[in-house]
């Protein structure tokens, strides 16, 4: 099915809606923009494992019939069945087979990339690393996406923040550092003053996933995090540091919203969602957003502003913003700007498909298993839960390679289901769900 959702995504990138593309859903990407950036003392972590790469399958309700995408692994035949029985037409899944640990540079060699670039086939990674830049030089293929100079600097949190301080957008409070003797300075100001009930949080620049972030909420830690920069700057000789450091909000609600900037520079917002996250983690989305009509306009205006401001930079394509609403209601419409497609992005075709129902839910579930599931067992145990019929509410599984990612590498396994629960408000999508968990986590007891 070739849903106006997607046909737009592709006017605006490529400036044709029938341009063929080749996916990348490469979620690692962010690991690869710190590089040469020096963020907070921390031991370092790994995007590139088999969890985070089996999320490369959310691309395939996205792409359409005339698409590609590239993968590690093949679908479940399962899973392939169950969604051709919703509806839904996959893309061609070309399998990345050759040497190397990312899936773009398993697929450096492919001829059948070759082929499809003599086709005018074009490149859309999930965002662009140098990873990509030199598949799509290998291969031939144009890259439908600006050029990695430009991405890198638009996603870092200081650009961010000085884009807002510039723009007259409402900013948190906060400062940016790019030495270490900026931050040793503002910390010596700030640090005395940090309590539990006003404190500050520290932001490695491109830190990603609840990573390279330290709440400051006693001058203790003020010191310490102060000792621990200083020393490393000391003995590496190396005064960089790239952070930013903004004052704690209470807020009602994390906001994310998507736009989309063509090569002329028009902006188009594309939805705003309420997101769900613990502890700085990602954990789903929910829509639409808890926003009165001055609220949903001041994001209307940030949307715009933002993306007027990328294209002034040099950058076009998919950003996605991450808001917030404080308790007393005052909307901060720009904490940080992420110059690249994100989870929702991947879920717009099948909304557009079911959108006979305004609400929704996304969700990821974890499974503690001891051997791995077929997609058979997932779908019996969510039997009446599944949307079957377009104009009924329910759940649609949108990712199932997560589930069985960490098979073999110790028992019990942890697996992830990823759903998307559509109904007519919020409290009916909460309910499902919450019953969809409560079936799946029956399922990993009895497995």
């Amino acid at each position: 099915m070739r849903t106006k959702y997607l046909k737009a995504l592709k006017r605006s990138l490529t400036g044709d809606s029938r341009t063929p593309l080749v996916f990348v859903c490469n979620f690692e990407v962010e690991q690869h923009w710190s590089t040469g950036f020096v963020g907070l003392p921390a031991a370092p972590f790994s995007m590139t494992g088999p969890l985070v790469t089996r999320m490369e399958e959310l691309g395939a309700l996205l792409a359409g019939p005339d698409d590609f995408l590239i993968l590690q692994h093949p679908l479940d035949p399962g899973y392939v069945q169950y969604v051709g029985e919703l509806g839904l037409t996959l893309p061609t899944v070309l399998i990345a087979d050759g040497p190397g640990e990312s899936t773009a540079a398993k697929a450096m060699n492919s001829p059948v990339l070759r082929d499809l670039a003599a086709r005018g086939v074009q490149l859309m990674p999930m965002g662009v690393s140098d990873l990509e830049v030199r598949l799509a030089k290998a291969t031939g293929m144009p890259l439908a996406a600006p050029d990695l100079e430009t991405v890198i600097a638009v996603n870092s949190k200081i650009y961010s923040r000085r884009l807002v301080e510039t723009s007259g957008l409402r900013a948190v409070p906060g400062w940016c550092c790019e030495t270490v003797s900026e931050f040793t300075e503002l910390m010596a100001a700030l640090g005395p003053e940090c309590t539990r009930e006003s404190p500050v949080v520290v932001k490695d620049a491109y830190g990603v996933s609840g990573k390279g972030l330290v709440l400051v909420d006693d001058p203790r830690t003020a010191d310490r995090l102060v000792r621990q920069v200083v020393r490393r700057a000391a003995r590496r000789s190396d005064d960089r540091l790239h952070v930013v450091v903004e004052r704690w909000l209470p807020k009602r609600a994390d906001l994310n919203y998507q736009l989309t900037v063509d090569p002329g520079g028009a902006v188009r917002l594309d939805f705003v969602k309420e997101a769900l996250t613990r502890d700085g983690v990602h954990l789903g989305h929910v829509s639409p957003a808890q926003l009165d009509s001055d609220q949903l306009a001041e994001i209307e205006k940030a949307a715009h502003t933002v993306g007027a401001a990328l294209h002034r930079d040099g950058f076009w394509g998919v950003a996605g913003v991450d808001a917030v609403v404080t308790t007393d209601e005052v909307v901060y419409p720009v904490l940080e700007i992420n110059a690249r497609f994100n989870m929702s992005t991947y879920q717009g075709a099948v909304l557009e498909t079911f959108d006979r129902l305004p609400a929704s839910l996304a969700r990821r579930h974890v499974l503690r298993l001891s051997a791995p599931l077929e997609f058979a067992a997932v779908r019996e145990a969510l039997g009446d839960l599944l949307i079957m019929d377009l104009s009924a509410g329910g759940v649609v599984v949108t990712c199932f390679g997560t589930v069985n990612a960490m098979a073999g590498d110790s028992a019990p396994f942890e697996g992830r289901l990823y759903t998307l629960a559509i109904g007519p408000d919020r409290a009916a999508v909460t309910a499902l769900a919450d019953a969809a968990n409560q079936a799946l986590d029956d399922l990993a007891e009895g497995a």
